[in-house]
């Protein structure tokens, strides 16, 4: 773990160590029960006492190149936040296409300048002011197993239903014909997601079951409505 002023946990009551491990290196914790993906780190951004902000997942690592580019950028403050590259890991095989990299993610910000974007899925920070790139990634383990992913898909596409039917979007029947086989085309096709081999067609045919199912439900809940 990096050297930070201070790391701040955001913890909705884990069961598996998290808060013993982050205690040995001074973490301050702060028991918050689960109230979506967006507003539990906007509870993180919150309780910080510094300046700057850096926003991570339990899945993702913060190298020493790394460490020294936010140094960097820190110490300049020329800019109000910086997008991060993330190295994606995947069935145990960095991917390089199907838009998994450089995957750029604004995670770096002055807490004075910015805000998590309350969404129900695919939350981002947006900053008021100038923003820029950092040079070196942070490393992002996503999905260890194909049960991992299946998991998380069942969840993230009832939110992004959810969100979708907040916005008022009606489902359309072309919607289940059209849209997962474009997300397909354009992960394999179009972002080279063939470059990545055979992990490469897995991820666009998962992700394009991805957007069968989150259209899916959205009929769903507008019938049940």
């Amino acid at each position: 773990m990096q050297d930070f002023a201070e790391i701040i946990v955001i913890d909705d009551f884990s069961t598996d160590g998290t808060a013993e491990i982050a205690k040995k290196f001074n973490a301050k914790i702060f028991e918050v029960p689960w109230q979506g993906y967006a507003k539990q780190k906007q509870a993180g951004i919150d309780r910080a006492a510094q300046p700057w902000v850096l926003v991570l997942d339990s899945d993702e690592r913060v190298t020493e190149a790394l460490g020294k580019d936010i140094a960097a950028a820190v110490s300049g403050a020329e800019y109000r936040g910086y997008y991060i590259p993330r190295k994606n890991f995947f069935l145990g095989k960095w991917i390089r296409y199907g838009g998994w990299w450089p995957d750029y993610t604004l995670r770096l910000f002055r807490k004075d300048s910015a805000h998590m974007e309350q969404r129900e899925v695919h939350e981002k920070i947006v900053v008021n002011g100038d923003t820029s790139r950092l040079k070196n990634p942070m490393e992002h383990f996503t999905y260890r197993t194909i049960s991992d992913y299946v998991k998380k898909m069942d969840n993230y596409s009832t939110l992004a239903a959810r969100e979708l039917k907040g916005k008022g979007v009606s489902f359309k029947p072309w919607h289940l014909f059209l849209k997962p086989p474009a997300t397909f085309l354009r992960m394999l096709l179009l972002q080279q997601g063939f470059r990545d081999g055979f992990y490469g067609l897995i991820l666009a045919m998962l992700y394009s079951f991805y957007t069968f199912l989150k259209y899916l439900k959205l009929r769903e809940m507008q019938k049940n409505t």
